[in-house]
């Protein structure tokens, strides 16, 4: 064999072993590195982690290592040449519907931490349980393609994975996300106060960094990193009733003036099933004429099998499980809109933030499980039935009891 060759064989050799060598520097003391005030193991759960230390640097001798090996794509915000994205317009939601603005600071509750405990064990044995099957259950976290991975929002300085799920005061918990996080700036200054940030920053992707971002920001290593993440950082999640859920994203959509989603969504509902052939062009036209979605409409668009032959449920009404992928991922804290105020405070103790910020209040109409009945009176029977099904992995996963009022006669 000829020098040169054996000079080629050397380098490939070499490029392998550093790439061997860096995954096993990552899979031991990645994390505690990539922010050095993270822990180095995970979490157990609802044990705190240490705060960070004085004078400990935010950046990561392996995240800056990385990034030169993977080039300036790598690093947050647009480089040269790249625009970046702009926020979204205001939404009218928030004006319309009134703040209690009073403070909350809910106590503990009785036993909190034997609550969360049940709600992960709930979880966890039906994710186990063989006889309860629902779509993509039984898919690996590999399986998993990253356009579905974008609700898992990461914080680096403290550690922490938070999945949305809109509907489930998302709003005011991104806010909190962007304040630990420090991604948005004030006059140069990261914002201290989650009121304080604009709803439309809020809802602006490029303000967060989420695992569907990380293929385009750690190429082939993107996949080791998330689960590097998963297993060392504290993971939450907020659920409500599905139901009640459903009621709400009816209620803010289509009973207000929303013009994204009448023509994205309520034009092609009144023409399917309302008959509707010509509409107006804009939303404050079709209310002005009555011309509005009811809640039937909503639930036969569901229901239709069209529906998901055309695109994913938009994630306003897309599944809990198919949002956060809770068989897939170990969540440490499960939280409920209907417990909001004391597992909102349990969860600021449990990361060690609760002395740096307070959750935001929430809606004064909140909607109210107590509804439900009247919202369902005038669906038909076979209607419910089979929407319990379409959510009945969320019921069950998440141990919401099973509407047997509204399931028979």
């Amino acid at each position: 064999m000829t020098k040169s060759r054996l000079f080629r064989l050397w380098l490939v050799l070499g490029s392998v072993f550093t790439v061997l060598l860096i995954i096993a520097y990552w899979d031991s003391v990645g994390t505690a590195h990539f922010h050095l005030h993270t822990a180095l193991s995970r979490p157990h759960p609802l044990q705190p982690r240490a705060s960070p230390g004085p004078g400990l640097a935010a950046a990561s001798d392996v995240e800056e290592f990385l990034e030169k090996l993977l080039g300036a794509g790598g690093k947050r915000g647009a480089g040269p040449g790249e625009t970046a994205e702009q926020p979204a317009p205001g939404n009218v939601e928030e004006s319309v519907r009134g703040y209690d603005w009073s403070p909350r600071d809910a106590p503990p509750g009785p036993d909190p931490d034997a609550r969360q405990a049940a709600r992960r064990s709930v979880l966890r044995d039906f994710c186990a349980n063989a006889s309860f099957v629902f779509p993509t259950k039984e898919r690996s976290f590999d399986d998993i393609p990253n356009y579905e991975l974008n609700h898992l929002i990461v914080d680096d300085r403290h550690g922490v994975i938070y999945c949305y799920v809109p509907k489930v005061a998302c709003t005011n918990w991104k806010r909190v996300m962007i304040v630990l996080s420090e991604s948005l700036l004030d006059q140069g200054a990261p914002y201290r106060d989650p009121l304080d940030i604009p709803r439309e920053y809020v809802h602006n992707s490029s303000t967060h960094l989420t695992f569907n971002k990380f293929w385009r920001r750690y190429g082939k290593f993107s996949r080791h990193l998330m689960k590097a993440k998963l297993r060392k950082y504290t993971k939450f999640l907020f659920v409500r009733d599905p139901f009640v859920r459903l009621i709400s994203a009816f209620r803010s959509k289509f009973q207000l003036e929303n013009e994204e989603f009448y023509r994205r969504f309520a034009v092609p509902m009144l023409r399917m099933y309302s008959n509707h052939t010509s509409l107006p062009a804009s939303v404050s036209e079709a209310f002005s004429a009555g011309l509005k979605v009811s809640f039937a409409n909503f639930i036969q668009y569901l229901l239709d099998p069209h529906t998901e032959k055309l695109a994913p449920f938009n994630e306003h009404w897309r599944q809990v499980h198919r949002l956060c992928h809770p068989c897939q991922i170990e969540y440490d804290f499960v939280g409920k809109l209907e417990t909001l105020d004391q597992d909102a405070a349990q969860l600021l103790r449990l990361l060690k933030v609760d002395k740096r910020l307070h959750f935001p209040p929430s809606y004064r109409n909140r909607t109210a499980s107590s509804w439900e009945e009247d919202w369902f009176a005038q669906i038909p029977l076979a209607w419910r039935q089979q929407l319990y099904k379409l959510y009945e992995a969320d019921f069950v996963l998440f141990g919401y009891p099973k509407p047997e009022n509204l399931l028979r006669d």
